[in-house]
């Protein structure tokens, strides 16, 4: 009850509400960037920064026009920030040769990024700083959970450099054999090798209480096999 009371007189535009909101969101935003830059992603401590900052300025923008001329909605330049980071975080996303799609957690990072800014520029500081601690728990500590989630799951995909077309012959037997299921399986020739490689991405499920590592040593085994990766 306290801490509303004394936010209360930094719920509006003026100067010393101004510097607070830039440091807060340059703060907050540089925080979960640095977790992305660390592991090398597309978008690092500077672009979260710059995303957080600039939603900032539209929401105190937007917030000043209301306040200074009493018209206008309070939400119009706001929800343009919520539309238009779609396209920056798009431009994280690709899909690799692999058929891996990658950068789907930067491009959320971004967009939430961009609705901390909005938080932080209309004065909702609580919001923010919780929003924002709950959004690097999940970046951290969560993409630990995730990662044990799927080392135990039944479904395993994987990418495989094989050097025949024999060799897929030899693979999908072994599935047979130790009672893998083939859900999906992409096969292209790899142009880039300077031999004829065979390029395998497929989706299988194994039995339970069989290790994803134990797959992978069995699939690395057979005749033909040149590169192995999970996907």
């Amino acid at each position: 009850m306290y801490l509303e009371q004394y936010l209360e007189n930094y719920r509006y535009i003026n100067d010393v509400t101004i510097i607070i909101r830039v440091l807060l969101s340059v703060v907050i935003g540089g925080i979960i960037g640095i977790e992305r830059g660390r592991k090398h992603h597309p978008a690092g401590f500077r672009t979260y920064m710059l995303v957080c900052l600039g939603a900032t300025l539209v929401m105190m923008t937007n917030q000043y026009i209301y306040q200074e001329f009493s018209n206008g909605d309070i939400s119009r330049l706001g929800a343009q920030v919520i539309n238009g980071i779609g396209f920056l975080g798009a431009g994280t996303i690709m899909v690799t040769r692999k058929n891996q799609v990658r950068g789907l957690t930067t491009a959320a990072g971004l967009w939430s990024s961009a609705c901390l800014g909005l938080a932080i520029g209309i004065g909702f500081y609580e919001g923010a700083v919780i929003v924002g601690f709950a959004i690097l728990f999940i970046m951290t500590v969560m993409q630990k959970l995730d990662y044990f989630v799927q080392s135990r799951s039944s479904l395993l995909n994987i990418y495989v450099n094989m050097s025949s077309q024999e060799s897929v012959s030899t693979f999908i037997a072994f599935c047979k054999g130790k009672e893998y299921k083939i859900l999906d399986m992409q096969i292209n020739k790899d142009k880039d090798a300077g031999k004829r490689q065979i390029m395998l991405v497929c989706t299988i499920e194994v039995k339970k209480g069989t290790t994803h590592v134990e797959v992978l040593e069995n699939i690395a085994k057979l005749d033909g096999v040149i590169f192995l990766e999970k996907l």
